[in-house]
């Protein structure tokens, strides 16, 4: 995962930076690294998840995915 516009080993030092690495390798792309579904699940209700992603987590760890409300 390429972080352009942050220092990686100070992002890991705190919560909120390993949830904004974690929401960069959902929504971008892991790259060579593996995403965790334990930390996904533990910081589920955390995560600012682009829609089509979140989509995909929710089928892949789930099983299931909630359609938008106004869909017909």
């Amino acid at each position: 995962m390429f972080l352009w516009d942050y220092d990686r080993k100070e992002l890991e030092k705190t919560p909120g930076g390993r949830l904004l690495i974690l929401e960069r390798k959902i929504n971008y792309g892991p790259g060579d690294e593996k995403i965790k579904i334990s930390e996904v699940k533990e910081n589920w209700d955390k995560l600012h998840l682009f829609t089509l992603p979140k989509r995909l987590m929710e089928l892949l760890i789930w099983g299931k995915y909630n359609l938008p409300k106004n869909r017909k």
